[in-house]
């Protein structure tokens, strides 16, 4: 069986002083529509809405992480050289993952919700996987260890 994210372990120096027990990591998204974005999480993902800020961000809640959506913007004074922008849906820097018992049963569900895969599952010799594409591009992948 394979480990586990939880079951690493990691020397106690360097877990007393970051992370801590009282941290939360969040996985900042920016999205063309925040309100199309939110719906789609929420309907075809199953996120849960937390907060709205004002239509240009929201936060959601998925599998005991925390997703920000926001609109995209320039510089800001604590980011003076960065500009947030949707991705470039043929090139991909970053990816989630959801861990799935049965690929192809995850691949009907979602098929149902509304989401788009770029393929129907393709079986290989140790897991079963397919890929598909939040509104504006973000990459997922259902993955199945065989």
């Amino acid at each position: 069986m394979e480990p586990k994210i939880h079951d690493v372990q990691v020397p106690f120096i360097i877990t007393r002083m970051f992370p801590t027990d009282d941290m939360e990591l969040t996985r900042l998204l920016v999205v063309s529509d925040v309100e199309r974005s939110r719906d789609w999480y929420v309907n075809v993902l199953g996120a849960t809405l937390y907060r709205e800020y004002g239509g240009t961000s929201c936060v959601l809640a998925l599998l005991g992480s925390w997703f920000l959506l926001v609109a995209g913007g320039g510089p800001t004074e604590d980011k003076p050289a960065v500009t947030f922008a949707p991705p470039d849906a043929h090139r991909v820097s970053a990816e989630m993952i959801f861990r799935v018992p049965d690929c192809k049963r995850a691949y009907a569900t979602l098929s149902e919700r509304g989401a788009s895969f770029l393929t129907p599952p393709v079986e290989y010799e140790h897991e079963v996987r397919a890929f598909f594409r939040d509104p504006d591009g973000h990459l997922f992948e259902i993955s199945q260890v065989r």
